[in-house]
């Protein structure tokens, strides 16, 4: 049974879209470091024992890296949505705020200088994130309605020109085979 959305953004409500941001999260950080542990664990392996050193690697690592990951989805996640129900609305600037105070928190063990700096690094990085987002969004959408004059075509745009006692689109229409004139 689906979930009704709160807002008009098409995803779930706040409390489901915490847990499913925090799935989500914690999948994309299990495959990544699947992918870089296993190679890395291959390649630093001996000899005749690279496939093993990089299962051991993908099996010590890469829950680790998805359970970071999953907090940061989880922070990020909390963040927006307090930041949607506080400010009433779904915007950008509400996951630009959200990773920038991410950052933030995530950084504040090693003091307000580095939260300050992870603060503004969380901020920028969501802006090109959210920035990207909209300039693909706007590339993909279909074109505007276009006016009636672009529909019924260029001779809307002017009044025919008239040579003599015929105009262009006369001469233009007596080309396909009309007589020679004379």
């Amino acid at each position: 049974m689906p979930r009704e959305s709160a807002h008009d953004s098409g995803r779930d409500p706040c409390p489901w879209r915490i847990l499913d941001d925090v799935g989500g999260a914690f999948t994309m950080g299990a495959v990544g470091g699947t992918v870089w542990h296993g190679v890395k664990g291959f390649r630093n392996s001996p000899r005749g024992q690279a496939l093993m050193g990089g299962v051991h690697a993908i099996r010590t690592r890469s829950p680790i890296i998805g359970g970071a990951f999953a907090v940061w989805g989880g922070i990020f996640a909390s963040f927006d949505c307090s930041l949607a129900w506080y400010r009433q609305k779904e915007d950008p600037w509400n996951s630009i705020m959200s990773g920038a105070a991410t950052g933030g928190v995530l950084a504040l063990r090693a003091g307000p200088m580095a939260a300050a700096r992870n603060a503004a690094v969380g901020g920028v990085l969501l802006a090109m994130i959210e920035g990207l987002g909209l300039l693909i969004s706007r590339w993909m959408a279909p074109p505007p309605p276009s006016s009636e004059l672009e529909r019924e075509g260029p001779e809307a745009l002017a009044p025919p020109i008239a040579f003599g006692s015929q105009s262009i689109t006369d001469m233009l229409s007596g080309m396909g085979g009309g007589g020679g004139g004379g």
